[in-house]
């Protein structure tokens, strides 16, 4: 097992590596946003479904639930098949199995079949970064790779302002249904794009030679890290527009712009501090920054409940600093990354973030039924405190470990 404070061996790519170029991360920006492009809908959409659907909000964060649980479960899986079959192969599965969910989720008279649709919808979760994260380091040069890594993982918060705003007003003409399907349609096409835009993947690994899933070292603590990231960031993205409508008096679409500003704010955030990241140390340390900004933005929400316009305020917060920690996280992972092992990496890393979606907004809804908004938002300013203690301990432990090394 490698020390903790040990130099990677290697970035992860196995393969030639070619020339970025905008087409390819733009491409890999929409993968990205379309993997998690259900969250977002359901949260954006949420007044409209528990009207029509006559789900209560508790249930709502159920939807959620599900798809992460899903996630986090198959995440080990998606990521040892992304090393085995190349990234090519594994972006075009997560696109078309993403259009699928998206497809059902609008055809549902119900939570039950709800609940299937978004569970499909773990899949392309499970395979993104892995996916993506394979492609970037064996298409794009080594100095190019933060500010690539940030771009596609800005996908995200595309993804949120796509449902946040353009989809959210197609629903006001067209209904929330048709929305969601014009969204698997584009999914699809997506999908079309990537079979003939990724370069050919290398020949698939024999099962022999797949990597052991094994939390170790940096891979540990980011995954800790990302779990209680991933529970406040979840619990926002999932009550925000709710939050919006029945407590500050926004209407439904208003509600919905409030995801598309968390969106916007995201894309900037996760592009700037990923690019940033690419500086010597500042990778290591920039979580610990990050998630501490993310504990103000979680009291900010609470504090709207007082002054309403401060909402706006908490939104753009939540994007610049507690979603831009999972995409710096990221850069770290392909640091960091054993040869030949990115994927699985990435996959560890991913599930604990996945787990974190999956137990947040639960949480948050039950404390919400017993006790209103501010107290889940203070449960959210908790988890996000918890994330940054743990980012700090690491990059203290990693800087102590580099110096007793040299």
């Amino acid at each position: 097992m490698r020390a903790q404070h040990e130099p990677p061996q290697s970035n992860g790519a196995s393969e030639e590596v070619r020339p970025g170029n905008a087409a390819l991360t733009a491409l890999l920006t929409c993968a990205m946003a379309f993997s998690m492009m259900q969250l977002f809908l359901l949260g954006a959409l949420g007044p409209r479904l528990v009207g029509e659907l006559g789900i209560s909000p508790t249930v709502l964060g159920l939807t959620t639930t599900f798809g992460f649980g899903t996630a986090a479960v198959l995440s080990p899986l998606g990521g040892r098949l992304v090393d085995r079959v190349g990234p090519r192969r594994s972006t075009v599965a997560l696109l078309l199995v993403a259009a699928a969910s998206l497809a059902l989720i609008g055809s549902a008279p119900g939570a039950g079949l709800l609940l299937a649709a978004v569970s499909l919808g773990g899949l392309p979760q499970a395979l993104a970064n892995p996916a993506t994260n394979k492609a970037v380091l064996a298409a794009v040069p080594p100095d190019r790779r933060g500010p690539v890594t940030g771009m596609k993982q800005s996908g995200v918060q595309l993804g949120a302002f796509a449902a946040g705003f353009p989809l959210a007003v197609l629903a006001g003409s067209v209904g929330w249904r048709g929305a969601v399907w014009t969204a698997a349609g584009a999914a699809a096409a997506a999908a079309a794009w990537a079979a003939v835009a990724l370069p050919p993947d290398a020949p698939s690994r024999r099962p022999g030679l797949s990597h052991p899933v094994m939390f170790r070292g940096t891979v540990a603590w980011l995954a800790g890290f990302s779990l209680l990231l991933g529970s406040g960031i979840a619990s926002v993205n999932t009550y925000l527009a709710l939050y919006g409508s029945r407590s500050l008096g926004l209407d439904a679409t208003a509600a919905a712009a409030l995801v598309a500003v968390l969106g916007v704010a995201g894309i900037a955030g996760r592009v700037g501090w990923s690019k940033a990241a690419g500086g010597p140390g500042r990778a290591e340390v920039l979580p610990a920054w990050l998630a501490a900004g993310a504990v103000g933005a979680a009291l900010l929400l609470a504090g709207a409940a007082q002054l309403h316009a401060l909402v706006w305020a908490a939104a753009v917060a939540v994007g610049v600093f507690a979603v831009s920690g999972n995409a710096v996280s990221m850069v770290l992972v392909m640091k960091r990354a054993v040869q030949g092992r990115a994927g699985m990496d990435s996959a560890l890393v991913s599930a604990g973030f996945f787990a974190g979606f999956a137990v947040g907004p639960p949480l948050f809804g039950v404390l919400l039924e017993a006790a209103g908004y501010v107290p889940g938002w203070l449960l959210v300013a908790a988890e996000f405190a918890g994330a940054c203690a743990i980012a700090a301990l690491w990059a203290l432990r990693d800087r102590r470990g580099k110096a007793a090394s040299a």
